[in-house]
């Protein structure tokens, strides 16, 4: 039963109701508006509607990028969601004139707590001008499980490059060009292959791919490159034929790339030939032989036994060795004298010796023979050419053989030789002036000949005319005190303790009977008697 009382009451509860809004409270239709089936987590404090990992920029624009360049671009996520977030796998997906990969994760060292960021670096290389595009993907164990995000920019070039691949590899030159080579020679260049990535870089194979007859060769010891890191390929070039040679230097690695090549060409125009000079020119680190003499000149009117002597001197930057001395000819009567330059004997920069080259005429006319010297310095051979011309011959008899101390000679046994004790004797007798030693004595005998011989005396003729010389007599010739002691087979002429023979000429002795037998019979006997005593 309705009283009045409770009309009251309900007046009372209408009034109230009909100023709520007056007091600042909510209207109770708006609880009517919220559903009752959804998430309470998504109603509470503690969370939000979309929940788990989000990027705080989900299209990132990165800019221009120069052909070649490489870039880092930093994306940043966040844990939107009620509960801590551990990162996953990242995978990436560049377009096709870039290439990009992960150079820092900080999500992945620990769960992101609610409402944290973290970021992530990519490392984006410029391979191909035009507009580049790279899709991230990141799974987590959020309530969405996968995060994307984009990054989008430009790589800029000039006309030229824009058809160009770069490789993550990095050559420079980024061509090898040995021009044009005129010389018979070998040159070599280098290329440096640099690792321009945030990461290494393994180099499985590297190689020239050429013809046979390029002439290139490669030396390197390229493996590994760090980031950053450099290593050189050196490339030699000798061609072996005339004219254009090409080549491309591959290099096969573990990059995006996977592969760098470098083109490498050059031009062969060899010079034409000319004869070698008589000295060449000076190589470093080798000794270069010289003469004082270009060429070894006797005149044109020699009659006797001559001698010419020529410097060898070594103006290179290390020592020489003479190897061997040899004459070209051997019956024109051309010989060189022992001492001085010989066989083994080793020059220093700037030495020199003395090379004596002696001419004794076999028959009348021209000489055109050479003097070759072997030695281990630049050309390892220098050849003197002899010239001159003969009016007269000069007998091998009439030439002085020097004897041993011994009282051996050079091709000839003497009967009865001499000791030294009985050559001292000898001098000693006779009081013959111990004058100081004439190194090299036999010299001064040099074109002297027997044109008279007998038991105890003989005539000699020379340079310095005719001579009447005796036995165990004494006689200066050519500036030499000397001792005559006559022998069967010439004259044996002794200074200090050198003993010089010289023979009679037979051939002489023989022309003199006929001549003689010509204008004078008993002359012509008595002197083919003493001739014939005296060859006996």
């Amino acid at each position: 039963m309705i009283t009045q009382r409770n009309i009251f009451a309900l007046f009372v509860m209408l009034l109230l109701l009909l100023q709520l809004p007056r007091f600042g409270m909510a209207a109770p239709e708006a609880y009517g508006q919220v559903p009752g089936l959804d998430d309470p987590s998504a109603r509470s404090g503690t969370g939000s509607a979309t929940g788990g990992l989000v990027p705080v920029v989900e299209k990132i624009e990165a800019g221009s990028l120069a052909l070649g360049a490489t870039a880092q671009v930093v994306v940043r996520f966040r844990n939107d969601g009620g509960q801590p977030v551990q990162t996953g796998v990242i995978r990436l997906y560049p377009s096709s004139n870039v290439s990009a990969n992960v150079s820092l994760n900080q999500c992945e060292s620990e769960p992101l707590p609610n409402g944290a960021e973290c970021a992530i670096a990519l490392s984006v290389k410029a391979l191909q001008a035009g507009a580049w595009r790279v899709e991230m993907l990141m799974t987590h164990n959020g309530r969405t499980r996968l995060v994307t995000a984009t990054i989008s920019g430009t790589v800029e070039s000039n006309d030229e490059a824009a058809k160009r691949m770069t490789s993550d590899l990095e050559a420079l030159p980024e061509s090898l060009d040995f021009e044009s080579l005129t010389e018979s020679q070998t040159l070599t260049k280098s290329i440096t292959l640099r690792n321009i990535t945030s990461n290494p870089i393994e180099i499985g194979e590297i190689y020239i791919d050429s013809s046979d007859v390029s002439g290139l060769t490669l030396k390197t010891q390229c493996k590994t490159l760090t980031p950053g890191q450099a290593c050189i390929a050196t490339i030699n070039w000798s061609p072996k034929m005339a004219g254009r040679s090409a080549g491309v230097l591959v290099v096969r690695h573990n990059g995006p790339t996977a592969l760098t090549s470098v083109p490498i060409i050059g031009t062969f125009t060899p010079a034409a030939t000319t004869a070698a000079e008589v000295f060449p020119k000076a190589v470093p680190g080798r000794g270069l032989l010289v003469s004082s003499q270009d060429k070894i000149e006797f005149g044109d009117d020699v009659s006797t036994a001559s001698t010419i002597t020529a410097s060898l001197v070594n103006i290179g930057d290390a020592p020489l060795t003479i190897k061997d001395i040899r004459i070209a000819g051997s019956d024109n009567g051309l010989g060189f004298k022992s001492g001085g330059c010989a066989r083994g004997t080793v020059l220093n920069p700037i030495e020199a010796c003395p090379l004596t080259v002696s001419w004794s005429p076999t028959r009348v006319g021209d000489l055109r023979d050479d003097v070759q010297i072997l030695h281990d310095g630049a050309r390892g051979v220098m050849v003197l050419p002899v010239i001159g011309q003969a009016t007269a011959t000069v007998s091998p008899d009439q030439k002085a053989i020097v004897l041993t101390d011994d009282g051996s000679s050079e091709g000839f046994d003497l009967n009865v030789p001499m000791t030294p004790d009985q050559i001292e004797a000898a001098l000693a007798g006779k009081g013959l002036p111990r004058a100081p030693r004439v190194v090299n004595a036999a010299a001064a005998l040099d074109g002297y000949k027997i044109t008279s011989f007998g038991k105890d005396r003989a005539i000699i003729n020379g340079p310095g005319g005719s001579r009447l010389v005796f036995d165990q007599e004494e006689v200066s010739l050519g500036g030499v005190p000397w001792f005559v002691v006559m022998k069967k087979e010439g004259i044996e002429f002794l200074h200090n303790g050198q003993r010089v023979l010289l023979l009679f000429d037979r051939s002489l002795s023989s022309l003199n009977r006929v001549s003689a037998s010509s204008g004078d019979a008993s002359s012509s006997t008595s002197t083919s008697q003493t001739t014939s005593e005296s060859t006996q």
